[in-house]
């Protein structure tokens, strides 16, 4: 059976405002989580992520309430499928990203939810949302590194 959705959070040692920079805005993106990225950080904007070897993905922003909630449409690569284009149905999983104070940290939960409804098979579904599952584990260990050892101070403005 398809699980619907992965779920993963973390205490990061910096406030939420530190957190929230580094999970919205592109210069901080494009070094934790892809090799470059474009963010238009707003409903209906794009995030774009580059990998310098495997190409482009692309992401919808879906709803935003600064600096506790952000939501995004992951699209699938399709054939014929880019930038811009409104995706077909059964191709995209919901990210959202919470953050909550805890204490002088933060605590980030992330849900990526949709899998059953993605338009492959149940044996597809199943190895994207494992993989989804371990990618998260490891893009939120680097995410609270890239913190630890990048981001000091107030929030980047």
């Amino acid at each position: 059976m398809v699980p619907d959705r992965v779920e993963r959070e973390i205490l990061i040692e910096a406030p939420p405002d530190i957190v929230w920079s580094v999970i919205t805005e592109a210069e901080h993106v494009g070094r934790w989580f892809s090799d470059s990225a474009a963010i238009d950080l707003r409903p209906g904007g794009e995030l774009i992520l580059t990998w310098d070897e495997h190409g482009a993905v692309y992401w919808r922003v879906e709803r935003i309430d600064p600096p506790h909630f952000v939501s995004f449409r992951w699209l699938r690569p399709m054939q014929g499928l880019s930038s811009g284009v409104e995706p077909p149905e059964g191709n995209s999983t919901l990210v959202e990203f919470s953050l909550d104070a805890e204490g002088e940290a933060t605590r980030l939960r992330v849900v990526e939810s949709g899998f059953r409804e993605l338009a492959g098979s149940e044996q597809e579904n199943a190895k994207d949302a494992e993989e989804h599952s371990r990618g998260w584990e490891l893009e939120l260990g680097e995410l609270r590194d890239y913190v630890s050892a990048h981001v000091r101070g107030p929030a980047p403005r």
